[in-house]
């Protein structure tokens, strides 16, 4: 039995946000209906394509933000499609929205119609500023959210401009943290019996993960970090590049002997200048050349093997081929295999947790609308009623 077996999630989301949060309810066990219109769209829309002939089914996007999820299609700007998605909603735990503000409104189900007519449910809704303040109608992007919540204030070099983290980020905490409050809201709602309102914004979940920089211009109201540091923040503490990428160091005062010795620098635990924290910081720009010098001939996967039996705080940045020939993952089962019937077999990640009792399951993505059939069926529909629907394009 999974974890979250029994429980219906409507997922109404076009993006990565909400296509993350449902896809780990999915995962989990959740039967989460993903409703889409009838063209396809969303996350179908996004490539690499797998087969530039079928993309709708086989964007990277949809492949992965999918799977676990059913797929019904509905014309929600028509009053049909929105009966339809009324009767669904009275069978359901939870919905998902990350659409811009008011379009669930607009589709006749406002905030004060779900609380009357659907007291069960657990709605949230994912959006860059949330759903009230005076940016709540702005358009935002990925990047907005990461400009927003302070994140790029802290990324790039000191000299230039600020950068984003790479890929889409804060879309993804957007949707870890809808994903988590949606599972607060429905352990809630099980005690209570009646649902509740969420407003997960993406700029709040930037902010949140600022570490010391938030709270040192709270207490102090300095910059942390004093601008941005770029790779290398200290002589102990940075990305080196080396012969074929690039080595992670981060030495604690208590750990620098250990990368003394992967140096070959023991030396150092005598010389004044480095022996203690206070003469590494005075002379951290020798420390730093010494550093560079040394990770400049080293091949990353070999250092890291001898820097892990020499206990030292030295690792690589692990490019996309390293992942998928990690030891580590490949011994915990990480990357999975699925078939898809257009897309053929690819690789996926696999849970982001583990459960020992309850474990997750990963499933296929679906086709556009494969499901539309068996979940009206569910609603009482007959064989007859879906055909006019399909017929008339509410399906």
């Amino acid at each position: 039995m999974s974890a979250l077996e029994g429980t219906r999630v409507i997922d109404l989301s076009t993006g990565i946000a909400g296509g993350f949060c449902t896809k780990l309810l999915g995962d989990f066990g959740a039967d989460v209906i993903k409703v889409e219109p009838p063209g396809g769209g969303g996350l179908r829309d996004f490539g690499p394509f797998a087969d530039a002939v079928s993309a709708a089914e086989t964007g990277a996007l949809h492949l992965y933000l999918d799977t676990s999820k059913r797929s019904i299609t509905l014309d929600l700007g028509t009053p049909t499609g929105q009966e339809l998605l009324a009767r669904l909603l009275a069978t359901a735990d939870a919905v998902v929205d990350d659409r811009p503000l008011g379009n669930l409104e607009s589709e006749g189900f406002s905030a004060s119609r779900l609380s009357h007519d659907f007291p069960q449910l657990v709605v949230s809704y994912l959006s860059t500023y949330g759903q009230s303040g005076p940016w709540a109608q702005l358009p935002s992007t990925n990047l907005t959210a990461f400009a927003a919540g302070g994140q790029m204030a802290t990324t790039g070099d000191p000299d230039r401009e600020p950068l984003k983290n790479g890929g889409s980020q804060a879309d993804y905490q957007l949707g870890l943290n809808g994903f988590t409050a949606t599972l607060a809201g429905l352990w809630a709602a099980s005690d209570s019996g009646t649902g509740d309102a969420i407003d997960v914004a993406g700029m709040e979940c930037m902010a949140s993960t600022l570490e010391l920089m938030l709270n040192t211009y709270a207490y102090a109201h300095i910059d942390y970090w004093n601008g941005r540091k770029g790779n290398v923040l200290s002589g102990v503490l940075g990305l080196y590049p080396c012969e074929n990428g690039y080595l992670g160091v981060h030495a604690m005062p208590r750990n620098f002997p250990a990368l003394a010795r992967l140096m070959d620098a023991d030396w150092m635990l005598e010389d004044e200048r480095f022996r203690d924290a206070a003469g590494r910081l005075a002379h951290d720009d020798e420390l730093r050349a010494m550093v560079y010098a040394w990770a400049s001939g080293q091949e990353k996967h070999a250092a890291y093997e001898r820097a892990g039996q020499a206990h030292a705080p030295v690792a690589y940045v692990h490019e996309m081929s390293d992942l998928f020939q990690s030891p580590q993952l490949t011994a915990r089962d990480y990357l999975q295999e699925l078939n898809h019937p257009v897309a053929g077999e690819l690789t996926y990640p696999g849970p982001l947790f583990r459960m020992a009792d309850t474990p997750s399951s990963l499933r296929r993505a679906p086709l556009l609308g494969e499901h539309t059939g068996e979940v009206l069926a569910e609603l009482g529909l007959q064989p007859h009623d879906i055909e006019v629907l399909r017929g008339t394009g509410v399906v």
